[in-house]
C-alpha cells in the first residue's frame, strides 16, 4: 500500500508540474510583446525543462526561422520528444525535449510530456499567427497612409504646376524678346541666356509634377515593348560606359504587347536605369527582366548598390525626396515613374537584392 501510495504521488507531483508550466507558459504568450519572441522562446524553454520528469539531465530546443533556443545541455546522441510548430498550419518550427541515450530509454517520456510539448507548440503556433498578422495589419496601414499623402501631394503638386506654367511662359518669351533687344550687348546677353536655360529647368520640373499627378494627357496604343525598352537601354549606353557597369536584358518572349503610352513607359524605364547607373559602383552589373504573366507584365530592374535604407522606405516615391547630394538630383524621378505606373493602373515596388543592391519590380495590369 505504501509503495502505491509513492507511485501516485509521484504521479501527482508530475501532473501538477505539466500544468503549472501550462499555465506558465500560456501567460508568457499573453503577455510578451509581439517583437520580442527570442525572449518569449527562452523563457518558454527554461518552464519546459523543469517540468519534465528528470529536469537535470534534459535539454530543451527550440527551433524557429533563424535562431535556435537550447536550454541545457544539448546531446548530439539523444532520444528525444517532438513536436511541430505550425501557424497557419505551415510547419515553422519544432519543440525537441531530449535525455542522453546512455542513460535513458524512450520510456523515459511520459505520455502527458508528450501531450504538454504539443500543447505548447501550438501555443507558441498561436503567438506566430499573431505575430503575422499584427505585422501584415501594419504594413497595409503604413500603405493607406502612404497612399493618402500621395494623393494630397498629387492634388497640391497639379495645382502649383498649373499656376506655374503661365509666369514661366512669360519669362521666356519676355526674356526671349529682351534677348533680341540687347543682343550687341555680349554681357547682357550671356546673362539673358542664363535666365532662359534656368526657366527652361523650372520648366521640366512643372512637367514632372504634371507627370507625378497625372495631368500629363496619355497616348495610350498596344505596343511590342520591347523595342521601347530596347531603345531605351540603347540611348543609355553611354551612361553604363562611363562607370564601365555591365547590363543584361532578358525577355520572356521576343513579342510582349501592352497598352501604353510610349513616351511615358520610356520615361519609367530612363529614370530607373539611371537611378540604377548613379547608385551602382564602378564594373557593377544591371539586370533587366521583363517577364510576360498571365495577367500582367513584369519589369524587374536590379542594381548592386547600396540598397534602400529602412528609415527611407517610406518616402522614395514622394516628390521632391532624394538621397543623391545637393545638385545631383531634384527628387522628382521616382515620384514622376510612379505617377505615370499609377495612371496605368500599375504598381511599383522595391526590395533588396542579396548580397546587395535594390530590385525596383514595376507590374503593368495586361488590357
Amino acid at each position: 500500500m505504501k509503495l502505491q501510495g509513492n507511485v501516485l504521488e509521484e504521479k501527482l507531483k508530475e501532473r501538477i508540474k505539466e500544468l503549472t508550466c501550462l499555465y506558465n507558459v500560456s501567460f508568457l504568450i499573453r503577455s510578451y510583446k509581439l517583437d520580442n519572441i527570442e525572449m518569449l522562446l527562452k523563457e518558454i524553454s527554461l518552464n519546459l525543462k523543469e517540468a519534465i520528469r528528470f529536469p537535470k539531465e534534459a535539454f530543451v530546443e527550440i527551433k524557429i526561422d533563424n535562431f535556435t533556443i537550447v536550454e541545457g545541455e544539448k546531446i548530439e546522441d539523444a532520444i528525444f520528444i517532438i513536436s511541430a510548430i505550425k501557424p497557419f498550419g505551415k510547419i515553422k518550427g519544432v519543440v525537441t525535449v531530449g535525455y542522453s541515450k546512455l542513460k535513458f530509454s524512450e520510456n523515459a517520456f511520459l505520455e502527458e510530456e508528450k501531450l504538454l510539448l504539443n500543447k505548447i507548440a501550438s501555443e507558441i503556433g498561436d503567438f506566430l499567427e499573431r505575430k503575422e498578422v499584427k505585422e501584415k495589419e501594419e504594413i497595409t496601414k503604413r500603405q493607406i497612409e502612404r497612399a493618402g499623402r500621395l494623393t494630397i501631394l498629387g492634388e497640391i503638386t497639379a495645382g502649383i504646376a498649373h499656376e506655374l506654367n503661365t509666369p514661366l511662359a512669360n519669362i521666356l518669351g519676355f526674356t526671349e524678346l529682351l534677348k533680341e533687344r540687347y543682343k550687341d550687348d555680349k554681357i547682357g546677353s550671356e546673362d539673358l541666356e542664363k535666365v532662359i536655360n534656368s526657366a527652361i529647368y523650372s520648366r521640366e520640373v512643372v512637367k514632372k509634377l504634371m507627370f507625378f499627378s497625372c495631368e500629363m494627357p496619355q497616348q495610350m496604343a498596344s505596343i511590342n515593348i520591347k523595342k521601347v525598352i530596347d531603345e531605351a537601354i540603347s540611348l543609355l549606353k553611354p551612361n553604363f560606359s562611363k562607370k564601365n557597369i555591365a547590363f543584361n536584358v532578358v525577355y520572356s518572349d521576343e513579342e510582349i504587347y501592352l497598352k501604353v503610352d510610349k513616351i511615358q513607359l520610356t520615361q519609367v524605364i530612363f529614370n530607373l536605369v539611371i537611378n540604377a547607373i548613379y547608385f551602382s559602383p564602378e564594373n557593377g552589373e544591371i539586370n533587366i527582366v521583363v517577364k510576360e504573366k498571365i495577367k500582367t507584365v513584369q519589369i524587374k530592374i536590379s542594381d548592386q548598390g547600396q540598397g534602400v535604407e529602412a528609415k527611407n522606405s517610406e518616402n522614395i516615391f514622394n516628390p521632391f525626396f532624394t538621397t543623391k547630394p545637393v545638385g545631383d538630383g531634384s527628387g522628382l524621378g521616382l515620384s514622376v515613374v510612379h505617377g505615370i505606373i499609377k495612371s496605368h493602373k500599375g504598381t511599383i515596388t522595391h526590395q533588396p537584392n542579396l548580397p546587395k543592391g535594390t530590385i525596383f519590380i514595376v507590374s503593368f495590369p495586361k488590357n
